[in-house]
């Protein structure tokens, strides 16, 4: 008996049932064969050699796909629990998934140490098994067998996994003389694994659960060449130099406190311009686009997050309830903004004549991460998120919808931001109990999402189970300067909230209807946003953004009344910056200057006060000769002025 087989490129072809994906790459060509790591079938990752039954879609990935990729690192995480277990015999495992680069495995050593000589010993090992060419073998056990194994070797953290499994559902893997339980998938065999470097190492309570052990949780990559470990190591290197939390302090732009608490921000003077300058550069870009601005409380009733399904969602994840003297008054610190406009909207009758309303909001929101989570700006507990909610009538979605993308790619376009890709967040089809609403209204709002992206021509690709709880969304990832992808801007379709807040228009036929509301939030938080932005441009940001624009620096203190009137002039025309007049040699100040990354330095000296003019020196660049204050005034106010 044949099944059909559709490839990617739209051909269908017919193969024996239980055809193996090793065998369609090898019917398609031999290299495909050779370079091929994994297979999708009908949207799900497979080993090559496991058999096909019915008819599938299927697409064949090599190591330039992700699916290849991931399923390399999870047999990588594979390869370095059997590299561990040869070495250290008795150690016990928890969980090894791929990451987004790489892979990591939790275990248990019972208290031994794990230090730098342990990893590179591992590393050794791992390379040694790889070249045994051992293949990757799947067997399916009961949910008996699998306890009788676990039980046998010891391992409490995979029986525990186990318990919460179905018999028939349970699988293991085997590659060389270790056997761990698994539901894949893997790569053929270990021979592809070529370089190995295992990263950090770090703790991590078992299943997340403070409660829990805490385990040793060891990070990895593996590459199929080493020319491409070491050009990622480069790359490692150069994000450590740009790393936000280092930049953001030497830069004085943010600081923690334990005794503010974990997860919440302190914005610096320089850091609160430069959140400031993003405000006013969204806000000018939003009152053009036809928002209207608004501020909500940082807290809300409990009954207000019933309402909209935060609570039943999130109400594990938030911060515990704020009790009042009065016994019937519960809030909750505000995780979202979107109920408190469901309500403004609420506050007058609306007419179809006044669709759209677009209502925005600097809003501060708060969610409980857990502590081993937070990192610096990209994961805190309280952050300000550019928030909007457009309340429109059916007809108007996909032209609102369209308007935000051309908002973002307006953000990004003036932040320097020109890597990305458009993510369609779509329901997990296995798992609809996590969302609300009907599937007519889902499809309607996937369509809608799709077809306002086709008409912008961007290129997007289709995620199953990242779409909010209440609707499918559109996700920007954004790679920065070395690569790295970031989830920023978002917009996203509801149909559900309007429904839970009884939200309604009058129509052009005098009968009531519901609004459709659209989410969107260019740059997602501004912490989040900031982190990326530092790292992505090294704490040298554009011009109209930086904290700090020109330094001005007296050859000696005898300069130091024309330079004040020199930073009087500039500070009138708007111009942000600051005298050094410090009693240092002008090349420690230039030094100093160039370290702060302030972008021009004005040096002024005898001449220079004689003839009402300025040294300029510009950041990373140099000596620019000699200009008039004036002069150089003007051609700041005309070259670097915020985008419009």
């Amino acid at each position: 008996m044949n099944i059909k087989i559709a490839l990617p490129d739209g051909n269908i072809r017919e193969f024996p049932q239980g055809v193996k994906g090793i065998e369609i790459a090898q019917s398609i060509s031999e290299g495909l064969a050779r370079n091929a790591l994994s297979i999708e079938v009908n949207g799900e990752i497979w080993d090559l050699s496991r058999p096909i039954s019915n008819d599938s879609a299927i697409k064949i990935f090599t190591w330039n796909d992700k699916g290849g990729k991931y399923a390399f690192w999870h047999s990588s995480a594979h390869l370095f629990a059997e590299a561990l277990e040869t070495l250290y015999p008795g150690v016990k495992f928890g969980i090894g998934p791929p990451i987004e680069n790489g892979f990591y495995y939790d275990v248990d050593l019972e208290g031994r140490p794990f230090g730098d000589d342990d990893l590179v010993s591992v590393e050794k090992k791992m390379v040694e098994l790889a070249r045994q060419n051992n293949a990757y073998v799947r067997s399916d056990v009961t949910k008996a067998q699998a306890i009788d194994y676990f039980t046998k070797k010891g391992d409490q953290y995979k029986l525990e996994l186990i318990e919460g499994l179905q018999d028939g559902s349970i699988t293991f893997y085997q590659q060389g003389n270790f056997i761990d339980l698994c539901r894949g998938p893997h790569i053929p065999s270990t021979a592809p694994i070529k370089a190995v470097k295992l990263l950090s190492v770090a703790g991590a309570y078992w299943r997340g659960d403070e409660k829990n052990k805490m385990l040793t949780r060891v990070y990895g990559i593996t590459f199929p060449k080493q020319k491409e470990l070491d050009e990622y190591l480069h790359v490692l290197e150069e994000a450590k130099k740009r790393d936000h939390r280092k930049l953001g302090k030497e830069l004085e732009l943010f600081a923690f406190s334990e005794k503010v608490g974990m997860g919440l921000p302190l914005w610096l003077p320089k850091g609160t311009i430069l959140r400031e300058r993003l405000e006013q550069f969204m806000r000018k870009a939003q009152i053009k686009a036809g928002y209207d601005p608004v501020v909500t409380p940082h807290i809300g009733s409990k009954q207000l997050y019933v309402t909209s399904g935060h609570y039943e969602k999130y109400g594990k994840d938030s911060f515990q309830p704020i009790h009042t003297p009065d016994e019937n008054e519960e809030f909750f610190l505000k995780p979202m903004n979107c109920p408190h406009h469901c309500e403004i909207y609420k506050t007058k009758p609306r007419s179809y004549k006044d669709l759209p309303v677009r209502l925005a909001e600097f809003g501060t929101v708060y969610r409980y991460e857990q502590s081993g989570e937070l990192h610096g700006l990209t994961r805190v507990r309280g952050f300000t998120q550019d928030d909007a909610h457009i309340f429109c009538r059916p007809d108007q979605v996909k032209e609102e919808f369209v308007k935000v993308i051309d908002l973002v790619l307006h953000v990004f376009k003036a932040l320097g931001f020109e890597n990305y890709t458009a993510q369609v967040s779509l329901r997990s089809p296995d798992n609809k109990a996590k969302y609300v609403g009907e599937d007519v209204f889902w499809e309607r709002a996937e369509r809608e999402i799709q077809e306002a992206a086709d008409e912008r021509g961007l290129k997007t690709v289709s995620v199953k189970g990242e779409a909010a709880f209440y609707g499918p969304k559109l996700d920007f990832m954004v790679r920065d300067a070395l690569g790295r992808s970031w989830q920023l801007g978002t917009i996203q379709v509801d149909y559900q909230l309007p429904q839970r807040f009884e939200l309604e228009y009058v129509g052009s036929d005098n009968q009531k209807h519901r609004p459709v509301m659209i989410h969107r939030a260019p740059f997602g938080s501004l912490e989040r946003f900031v982190a990326v932005l530092i790292e992505h441009c090294a704490g040298d940001f554009p011009l109209w953004l930086a904290p700090e624009q020109f330094a001005v620096l007296p050859i000696s203190e005898k300069f130091n009344d024309y330079a004040q009137k020199v930073v009087a002039k500039l500070k009138e025309s708007d111009i942000r910056g600051f005298l050094d007049d410090r009693d240092e040699k002008i090349g420690r100040k230039i030094r100093d200057a160039e370290v702060k990354k302030v972008p021009f330095m004005l040096i002024v000296g005898e001449k220079e006060a004689t003839e009402g003019k300025v040294a300029v020196r510009k950041h990373g660049e140099g000596d620019k000769g000699a200009m008039g204050l004036n002069e150089f005034v003007e051609q700041f106010k005309a070259e670097f002025r915020m985008p419009s």
